[in-house]
């Protein structure tokens, strides 16, 4: 069913947009003149600082810097600060404010629903996509729904696998025609490509689609809430949510999800404050008008060679600014609860996530000055880059420091003390920098105390989070952790840039998702470097100057501590005591919604049947070959698959059906999978014809004609 016709791009806008432009406008030049403001005057008095013991040119340098990075600060502070206020006055113009979206109806609209996975744990993403499909089914509206399960696995046995679990889905939930699988034979492109082909092939049937990641869930409510809130605003092209982090079972992911519960609500409303329908895109648990995007999104490839050039990785930040360049809004949906996500489990999945999105937002490099976007995109953009180049920054900060006090050392040089030329501050010099010291702290922490006060201030969210005490208690460990992590993200991030800029490419795989911990050697591997950085740097400070040195501990702590950190964090048994406790508690723990209390029961069913536990090499090609079901099952889709002329054309090229084929099947059977590459059993999986035949043979022929893996794999099916 083809979508009615959307508003024409840019034919909305100048009807409706310019008394909304204008205070958005003021907004804008509001929130960012108070970061100017107070990065100006604390700048200033820093400058000060440097003026009276003597400018040089490493003076100049550390000056520099010390704005770029106090500037970013600021900007954080006034988010939660602005946040906090529209928060406080319960005011502000929101998307979801506007009461009679709900009046809307749903009836002649279709929404599809996308999951584009690729080498994913199948049974968490099935699991994830039941729950959803349960709670939509609720809402007695279902029926205007899709799903579609969207692969690029590359991995054959996870290929088989996807193909069982959607089978034994849509079975379970009687959803045959409103639950599709479809796995693309060249997963070009990544993600952006995985959607980019939906639409090309389905797009016209939906007039909205929605896109969710491996591991999301989205209460049913929300679902049609977004939909009505499309259908109000047809100015509208993309509504992203905000996600709540849930089901965290390490300590690291316990923390990490307490502070997203309890900081991001004052965060984003203070970034709804400025974008208003300006906002942007996250990549999944959003909802996109399918015309606006076909029209406007077709992502280009960059010039040069990778990591810069090539494919756009962090595809969601560019197709939000295209939207607004062609004068569709984006908004953020602060109001809407029941949206939710997972988050890395330990240090070291997280450092491996923030290499993938760091070379993504340093390729926006490339973009950000393209003719046509509208300067909040710029914007945007240019957070994104920063929010990875600040490390770096950071460390060059401190470097150059300590190399204006090894040159005093060194030079003999004293000091030509000067007076200051802010008098009216009347502080000796160590007072001075004391005090610059202070306004940075409370810059940095303010916006966890206003998170706390924005908490006490509701009480049934006070609850939530197990009452004051515990939430409190949690913010100041969270804290504290934090400013131990974050000299290690300091060394990481600058490392992930570094090796960017000189030309390493990054592989984007499938996010680990499962609290298995982290072992002491695997700690010592990858943060054995770190540690000996921060006891070399601490002794040669130490060598320095001793006052100083004092100063520098809390840096050094974190990489020094950085192994112990990472392994006890880690541990699944450390989080489950903090939560004894009452620590790091989240509204999803003590009140857990219906959606995400049936997703944990049926997570625990099936890790005590073994349904989780990872499977043996090779495991999915025996069961397509042996078991008739499965074999079935996968002879069929593939057939089903060739009736597209493009993955037919794909097959061609890749040379399924040719000459080679045969020869590999022979292969298969006389010497086993373990003597055939990934490249030719996905060959092989990939023909239609192959697998029946290889059915029969198997079954068929003797079995002194097989290699024993064969051998080994029937009689363990026979049993």
């Amino acid at each position: 069913m083809a979508p009615p016709t959307s508003p024409p791009s840019g034919s909305l806008g100048p009807a409706l947009y310019p008394a909304r432009r204008i205070r958005r406008g003021w907004r804008v030049f509001l929130f960012y003149s108070s970061a100017l403001l107070l990065t100006g005057l604390v700048s200033m008095m820093f400058a000060d600082l440097i003026w009276r013991a003597g400018w040089s040119t490493s003076g100049f340098c550390l000056m520099g810097l010390f704005v770029i990075l106090f500037l970013l600060t600021a900007i954080g502070c006034m988010h939660a600060i602005y946040g906090f206020a529209v928060r406080l006055m319960n005011g502000d113009a929101r998307i979801t404010r506007f009461a009679d979206y709900r009046a809307k109806s749903l009836e002649g609209i279709s929404t599809a629903l996308i999951f584009p996975i690729y080498n994913e744990e199948i049974v968490r993403v099935c699991e994830g996509l039941r729950a959803t499909f349960q709670s939509l089914e609720k809402t007695g509206q279902l029926q205007r729904f899709d799903f579609f399960i969207l692969s690029d696995s590359t991995d054959p046995d996870k290929w088989i696998e996807e193909e069982r679990r959607w089978f034994e889905l849509i079975r379970d939930l009687d959803a045959l025609g409103r639950i599709y699988y479809r796995r693309r034979a060249a997963n070009e492109a990544k993600k952006s490509g995985n959607v980019r082909d939906f639409l090309n092939s389905w797009g016209l049937r939906y007039r909205y689609f929605m896109v969710f990641d491996a591991d999301s869930v989205m209460r049913g409510g929300t679902v049609v809430d977004l939909v009505k809130l499309m259908e109000a605003h047809l100015e509208t092209g993309l509504i992203q949510t905000v996600p709540a982090l849930v089901e965290a079972a390490s300590l690291f992911g316990r923390m990490q999800q307490f502070a997203n519960r309890l900081y991001a609500p004052v965060f984003i409303e203070g970034l709804n404050f400025w974008a208003q329908g300006f906002g942007n895109y996250w990549g999944h648990n959003a909802i996109i008008r399918t015309e606006a995007f076909m029209q406007c999104c077709d992502l280009p490839q960059l010039p040069g060679i990778k990591p810069f050039g090539g494919q756009i990785l962090s595809h969601d930040f560019v197709e939000a600014a295209l939207l607004l360049k062609e004068d569709w809004q984006v908004w953020f949906a602060c109001g809407l609860e029941g949206s939710y996500e997972e988050a890395p489990q330990t240090m070291i999945d997280n450092a491996a996530r923030e290499r993938r999105w760091c070379q993504g937002n340093l390729q926006h490099a490339m973009v950000i000055l393209a003719g046509g976007l509208r300067g909040v995109s710029r914007m945007h953009l240019a957070m994104g880059i920063m929010g990875y180049l600040a490390s770096p920054l950071w460390l060059l900060f401190l470097l150059t420091f300590n190399w204006m006090l090894w040159y005093k050392q060194h030079t003999g040089l004293s000091d030509i003390v000067v007076r200051n030329f802010t008098p009216f501050l009347r502080l000796s010099g160590t007072e001075h920098a004391f005090f610059i010291f202070v306004i940075c702290m409370a810059v940095l922490f303010l916006p966890k105390v206003l998170a706390l006060v924005d908490l006490a201030l509701d009480r049934r969210r006070l609850r939530d989070f197990g009452g004051m005490a515990h939430a409190a208690v949690g913010a100041v460990a969270e804290t504290a952790f934090s400013a131990l992590h974050a000299p290690i993200l300091m060394l990481w991030h600058s490392q992930f840039v570094v090796s960017a800029l000189f030309g390493r490419d990054t592989h984007w795989g499938p996010q680990k998702r499962i609290a298995a911990g982290v072992g002491w050697a695997e700690s010592v591997r990858r943060l054995g470097l770190p540690t000996l950085i921060g006891l070399v740097w601490g002794g040669a400070v130490w060598r320095l100057d001793h006052r100083t040195f004092w100063w520098f501990v809390p840096v050094m702590a974190g990489m020094v501590l950085s192994i112990p950190l990472c392994v006890l964090t880690s541990r699944v048994s450390w989080g489950g005591r903090a939560r004894e406790l009452g620590l790091f508690l989240t509204p999803e723990e003590t009140r857990p919604p219906l959606e995400l209390a049936g997703l944990r029961a049926r997570m625990a069913e099936l890790r005590a049947a073994g349904k989780t536990a990872p499977r043996p090499r090779d495991s999915g090609l025996a069961a397509a070959v042996l078991d008739p079901y499965v074999n079935a099952l996968h002879a069929s889709l593939l057939r089903e698959n060739r009736l597209n002329p493009v993955h037919a054309r794909v097959l061609a090229e890749m040379g399924v059906g040719g000459p080679e084929v045969p020869g590999l099947r022979e292969r298969l059977l006389a010497e086993g999978p373990e003597k055939l590459q990934p490249r030719e059993k996905l060959l092989i999986l990939s023909d239609a014809e192959s697998l029946p035949w290889l059915h029969r043979q198997v079954w068929l022929r003797p079995a002194g004609t097989l290699a024993p893996w064969w051998q080994a794999a029937a009689r363990a099916y026979a049993r």
